[in-house]
């Protein structure tokens, strides 16, 4: 019955995590304590397992991330600086693609990677619109960027996070 009980939380956190209803932090930090509740886990292991390979380094690094993203989210910084991009560069699809591009990598290179994206394609789905001009080379190469941006530093991308506490880097 607890493998059950285990698949249900993970099934509704997945389901509003996916239909936004409910904040995704919430929505974790919810599910996380009806595991411990329902004793899938228990409260030495929920927070520190060898066995299991858990980073906490890394799981909170990210936590602060979510933290910080959905702050300057709330801000309205990411729209700004497309807009502003737009903006400089008149009208030309060209340099507006190396403008979000250039803002994409550097932002990938101190927030997540793919948070910054998907925080930046639908403004830049609202500018090809404007322009009439098809997303899909502005979306491949913001991609790229951000891969790019994200491998540049520490925190940009996961991984390079784990290999930073493997390594015993600060």
């Amino acid at each position: 019955i607890q493998i059950v009980l285990a698949l249900a939380v993970f099934a509704g956190a997945y389901f509003f995590i996916a239909t936004e209803k409910i904040n995704r932090v919430t929505v974790a930090l919810f599910g996380a304590a009806l595991m411990v509740v329902i004793g899938a886990t228990d409260d030495k292991s929920a927070f520190f397992s060898e066995d299991s390979g858990i980073d906490w380094n890394v799981i909170f690094l990210l936590l602060g991330m979510m933290i910080i993203v959905g702050i300057l989210q709330q801000t309205g910084m990411f729209e700004f600086l497309a807009i502003w991009a737009a903006k400089r560069a008149k009208g030309r699809p060209f340099i507006i693609m190396v403008m979000l591009v250039i803002i994409t990598a550097v932002l990938a290179a101190f927030l997540d990677n793919v948070t910054t994206v998907l925080l930046i394609a639908p403004v830049t789905l609202l500018i090809c619109d404007r322009l009439g001009t098809s997303p899909i080379p502005f979306l491949i190469a913001e991609i790229m960027a951000s891969n790019i941006g994200g491998m540049a530093t520490l925190i940009g991308d996961p991984p390079n996070i784990i290999i930073a506490s493997r390594s015993g880097l600060t």
